[in-house]
């Protein structure tokens, strides 16, 4: 297995739909923009967040259960601008649609900007044939409210491609997230 440079994301982007919209070369802000760098990087590829986020609220004193999610935990916010309360979470989406190849792994890992402000992105991997937009969690350690950026970079998606095809990829298994589109509460 390898991690695949910006050459290869280019072309599996371009040739395969790998990910949609794409971005080709890294956009970064400068002085007056200060823009979080999003699009190809050297190793990996930084995605944008969405406007539709899904901020967690225990306001009904709800268990938190995967099996059994309480939807009503969240109230939905479209804004360019999600406020994250202390100690809590919001859920969002990439503005990247993705195509996994058969043969590669994806990790999502957060961006470093976040992390250094206590604002931690999920670490998830993206199986192969897996597609659809990345249901993203941003978990804020701070005891003080947090900011997240629409559209600009919040994650960093490294692929990794093995030289052989895996046995039972996600879409063989009928995965429950497959081809999911929003934000995506859990499944089971």
């Amino acid at each position: 297995m390898s991690i695949k440079s910006d050459k290869w994301i280019r072309r599996m982007a371009q040739e395969h739909g790998m990910i949609e919209p794409f971005v080709e070369r890294q956009v970064r802000g400068d002085a007056e923009s200060r823009v979080i760098s999003f699009g190809v990087s050297s190793y990996g590829y930084d995605v944008r967040c969405a406007d539709e986020f899904k901020v967690f609220t225990n306001i009904n004193s709800a268990t938190v259960d995967p099996k059994n999610f309480d939807a009503g935990s969240f109230v939905d916010v479209k804004s360019d601008v999600c406020i994250i309360p202390p100690n809590s979470f919001a859920l969002a989406r990439t503005v990247e649609y993705f195509r996994i190849p058969r043969n590669v792994l994806t990790i999502c890992l957060g961006k470093s900007t976040y992390a250094r402000c206590g604002i931690i992105v999920n670490v998830t991997p993206l199986e192969p044939e897996w597609e659809g937009h990345v249901t993203l969690e941003f978990s804020n350690t701070t005891t003080l409210p947090a900011k997240i950026y629409a559209n600009e970079g919040v994650a960093q998606m490294l692929f990794l491609e093995s030289d052989e095809e895996c046995e039972v990829s996600y879409k063989d298994r009928g995965g429950k997230y497959q081809g999911q589109r929003g934000v995506t509460l859990p499944r089971t």
